[in-house]
């Protein structure tokens, strides 16, 4: 976790803070990163009933929400993919 981190540190933080503000129980959050060949992989995982939040009707807050953190990676110099786990 730690190489991913201080390979993303941007699109970390936007990701937690977004993801965070989006969910009734923020506290259950829970961001994994991996770092691999191609890039940073991170693994959103949130609370009981919170999934369809960050999801949205048809993916658009998934979809929104990657956009946003893969900007924020092209500050860091890196290529970030976002998938929420149930």
């Amino acid at each position: 976790m730690a190489d991913g981190v201080t390979e993303a540190p941007h699109a970390l933080a936007t990701l937690e803070h977004i993801v965070k503000s989006v969910v009734e129980k923020p506290d259950e959050v829970q961001i994994d990163v991996t770092s691999g060949d191609e890039g940073v992989s991170i693994a959103v995982k949130v609370g009981d009933g919170d999934m369809g939040r960050v999801i949205g009707r048809r993916g658009r807050i998934a979809n929104a929400i990657r956009t946003v953190v893969q900007a924020a990676a092209v500050r860091d110099g890196i290529s970030v993919a976002v998938e929420f786990v149930d």
